[in-house]
């Protein structure tokens, strides 16, 4: 529920909550703040602009919801773990027999709205802060609007219809509103995309490293009207990305995922994480996924290992022979551990022996769910793909896929290659979708794409999908607090 206290009163909340990433952090409580004596200063400023983007790294986006959502829900993975009732919120996301209170789809809308109501009182009050650099006044709101696009972006593709709130609600009654068409939701999301994309800079440094970029909006952009169908938009928004000259793709795929590249030449945007400041718990500041997709029992991480997100033997068997990203992707058996030891060919939980290895770092402290390595929103592989898909097997569009292939075989970016597709290529479009469903394996985008390309009830199918299941339900506890609230039909 949005309540006052998440919209009315989010300026507390954003002195009293840290920010979003290692190097714009501030974890020293802030006890004093209060709503008279709040959003004063540059200070006051940043430090709620920070707290919008807080969200971003805990249970409601990348630290729990998405995962479940993106990934167990596609055709990459399944629940996995140690079996029986083990990750039941999970399991129903699995099999699609999901309660309207499952706490994933539930955190996902709450994690959402209050990053949306964050954003919206730095949207309200950063621009009546006279005493404060203007560069930072401007960069404070397009950060904001780049991140309450991006929460309503997870809400529509989500749930459908969904109230859309712009303004800090004054009363209840502003809150407890009916839901919103979702056409009208994305025109609100690409308005903020385009304002954020003028307010931004292309690229920020030292402490603010990691902070949404001009790229980053005009990337999400591109994303955004993609899923609306909308090509040729998609397709203008990716050059001007290529065009601003900051991004390259890494030769080797590997380094996207190692911690010393965090930030780095192929990342748009990505969620922010550090280690050693959290337990037991998916909203602290390090990133859960270590622990959880780890090898279940094998010791190789703080706790051992959970083994969850389990790949699927479907999915593993469609890597192309030679395709270097399996290996960076998945634990297969036999597989080498840095302790000495190697994968079994059977796990608690996975009967194949398959793991999810894309976010193993392994013992890096003594703390438990507390991985430092950053997630991945928007690479510049995913640019290339956008393009590819938007302007199908042209000239433009060969080039941008061919070279996210070249670099998944350890080929030359700029080479033409073997693996190259072609203009005879068959079926281009299912060509870029299985492109995409490799390159951005366990990056939460699979459930999406099955989605925004019709195919979620074919391909699901063996899931035992039925037709309602496009749609998440409707947090019952949203709907226990706001009597204008429908419920998605089927739940």
């Amino acid at each position: 529920m949005i309540t006052a206290k998440h919209t009315c009163t989010a300026l507390l909340l954003a002195g009293l909550l840290t920010g979003c990433g290692e190097k714009f952090l501030d974890v020293s409580p802030n006890d004093s703040v209060t709503e008279e004596n709040f959003y004063k200063t540059e200070t006051d400023a940043i430090q709620a602009t920070n707290a919008v983007y807080s969200e971003l790294g805990k249970g409601g986006q990348y630290n729990y919801a998405l995962w479940g959502i993106g990934e167990i829900m596609s055709d990459n993975s399944f629940t996995g773990g140690g079996g029986g009732g083990d990750g039941a919120e999970h399991q129903q996301l699995d099999n699609f027999n999901i309660a309207a209170t499952n706490p994933l789809t539930t955190r996902l809308w709450g994690g959402c709205y209050v990053g949306i109501g964050r954003a919206n009182t730095v949207i309200q009050r950063v621009p009546g802060i006279a005493a404060m650099s203007p560069a930072i006044r401007q960069r404070c709101i397009g950060e904001a609007q780049f991140l309450r696009a991006k929460y309503y972006f997870d809400l529509v593709r989500a749930y459908g219809d969904v109230p859309l709130i712009t303004v800090p609600p004054t009363s209840l009654a502003e809150v407890n509103i009916a839901r919103t068409p979702a056409a009208q939701v994305y025109d609100q999301i690409v308005k903020d995309l385009e304002e954020a994309a003028a307010n931004l800079d292309v690229s920020y440094g030292g402490a603010d490293l990691g902070r949404a970029t001009k790229g980053a909006a005009l990337g999400l952009l591109a994303k955004v009207q993609l899923t609306r169908g909308n090509k040729a938009e998609a397709a203008r928004r990716a050059r001007e990305v290529i065009a601003l000259g900051k991004y390259r793709l890494w030769a080797n795929y590997a380094d996207n995922f190692k911690v010393g590249n965090e930030n780095g030449q192929e990342s748009l945007f990505e969620v922010q994480y550090v280690s050693g400041l959290n337990g037991y718990t998916f909203d602290g500041l390090g990133f859960v996924g270590n622990e959880f997709f780890g090898p279940r029992g094998q010791g190789l991480t703080p706790q051992g290992g959970y083994g969850f997100n389990i790949p699927e033997d479907e999915f593993v068997a469609g890597y192309e022979t030679g395709d270097l990203r399996r290996d960076v992707t998945i634990w297969k058996p036999g597989d080498a551990y840095p302790d000495g030891g190697s994968q079994p060919a059977f796990l608690p939980g996975s009967p194949s022996g398959y793991g999810c290895k894309k976010w193993f770092v392994g013992k890096t402290s003594t703390n438990i769910w507390d991985s430092p390595l950053n997630f991945p929103v928007l690479r510049y592989a995913e640019i290339y793909l956008i393009l590819a898909e938007a302007v199908g097997p042209t000239p433009e569009g060969l080039e941008a896929i061919n070279k996210v292939r070249r670099r998944a075989f350890g080929l030359p970016i700029e080479t033409a290659s073997a693996r190259d597709l072609t203009v005879g290529t068959p079926n281009f479009d299912e060509a870029v979708l299985r492109e995409r469903r490799y390159e951005l394996a366990f990056e939460n985008d699979r459930w999406f794409d099955l989605k925004r390309t019709g195919k979620l009830l074919t391909v699901l199918a063996p899931k035992r999908i039925k037709p309602f299941n496009v749609l998440l339900p409707i947090p019952q506890n949203e709907r226990d607090a706001n009597p204008n609230l429908s419920q998605n039909p089927g739940y």
